[in-house]
């Protein structure tokens, strides 16, 4: 008996995750709702992941009790208005994947009902947002207008391929014309993101604490950190830095630094392919000095001559070598600057005292007796020259 009873047990249980296992008829069987564990918390589901669907007509009709849409891998190039359809009233709908379905196009329209949605996943997919690609208009500044209350935007690997460094300026354009005030966690790894046209890309963001960049193309620091007031982390993981300029670190620097900050700035340089050479060793001392938390910092790596197979620990470098060229550079420059001034100081004294010699022997010179032949054979010479052509006879042949 005590077996049946535990039997049943499991089986009330299973039927309160998952009510029915189904949707209802709308969803051809092919989804599953009901309550269940996510994120580390109970919550109504709604999950229909790998179900071939080619169209998200199904999402027009969730229950209104769900909190959890989860939609991924299926294959909708392009999301319609009002995807959720135009009467539901979402107002427990806090969390929306629709990851990995293809998607190309994201309508201005395309989300309503999702006021109190916090994370919206839009990761592995195929986004345009240029304002011309392929004589169409893909660029809607307002796609995320309503999502008023969203903390985290998760976009790795959302954009299409050979993503151009356009991309910041429609995603600045995104951001400023969405209103994302809350947003507090923005992911944008993997997406071939190597330079930021729009330096103030991020600036509209005023709540953004964690800002992922992870394996991208970036070199460099060519956006501005220091509007982000709350930034607490910074995520440049498996980028193609091989060195970091002064530059960047300085900024760096300022963000840590600004007052009022009530958390500590961190940042990850890790996996990136830095040179083991001169160039490494202001990065070197940075880490070694700076109030910044560089995340890992002691197993950032630098390689000899490009080779990933002869590598060394940054923080371990020898770069007193490079420490001693550069003073040494910084001597002869300020020698060579010196022995310049005093060339300069000599040639004054030289021709002061030339002045000077001349104006004590002025008595003893007679310019006008020693001067006197020498004008005479000019005006001579003058003179000559001076014969006009007509002064000359005509001569008749």
């Amino acid at each position: 008996m005590c077996w049946k009873f535990l039997v049943t047990l499991v089986l009330l249980n299973v039927s309160s995750v998952w009510s029915g296992g189904g949707c209802g008829p709308l969803f051809k069987g092919k989804c599953t709702c009901g309550y269940g564990s996510y994120d580390n918390g109970r919550r109504y589901i709604v999950n229909c992941t790998d179900t071939g669907f080619k169209d998200t007509t199904v999402l027009e009709n969730l229950p209104a009790e769900t909190e959890v849409v989860i939609f991924t891998g299926n294959h909708i190039p392009e999301l319609p208005w009002n995807v959720f359809g135009q009467m539901n009233d979402l107002v427990s709908l806090t969390i929306v994947d629709m990851s990995n379905n293809g998607i190309r196009e994201i309508r201005g329209k395309t989300y309503h009902h999702v006021s109190n949605v916090h994370r919206l996943i839009l990761n592995h997919n195929n986004i345009s947002i240029a304002r011309d690609d392929d004589d169409m208009n893909h660029h809607h500044p307002r796609v995320f207008s309503n999502f008023v209350n969203l903390m985290e935007l998760h976009l790795t690997n959302a954009f299409a391929d050979n993503t151009s460094a356009q991309l910041s300026e429609d995603l600045h354009d995104i951001f400023v014309n969405s209103n994302l005030t809350k947003l507090i966690k923005l992911h944008l790894e993997q997406n071939e993101i190597s330079t930021f046209k729009d330096k103030h890309v991020f600036c509209d963001l005023p709540a953004l604490r964690d800002l992922h960049l992870g394996d991208n193309n970036l070199r460099e620091l060519n956006f501005n950190v220091m509007c982000l007031k709350h930034l607490r982390f910074l995520d440049l993981e498996r980028n193609k830095f091989e060195m970091v300029k002064a530059k960047d670190l300085a900024m760096l620097d300022t963000v840590q630094t600004q007052p009022g900050r009530d958390v500590n700035f961190m940042v990850d340089f890790m996996y990136n392919p830095f040179r083991c050479d001169c160039s490494i060793s202001y990065f070197h001392d940075w880490l070694q000095k700076t109030k910044v938390d560089a995340r890992n910092k002691d197993y950032y790596t630098c390689r000899r001559n490009g080779k990933d197979f002869d590598t060394e620990t940054v923080l371990n470098l020898k770069v007193q070598r490079c420490k001693t060229q550069s003073q040494s550079t910084r001597t002869t420059a300020g020698h060579t600057a010196t022995l310049v001034f005093l060339l300069v100081v000599l040639c004054f004294i030289l021709v002061g005292l030339v002045a000077a010699l001349i104006y004590v022997s002025r008595d003893r010179i007679n310019f006008r007796r020693t001067l006197a032949p020498v004008l005479s054979n000019v005006s001579k010479k003058v003179q000559y020259t001076s014969i006009r052509d007509d002064d000359c006879p005509e001569v008749h042949v």
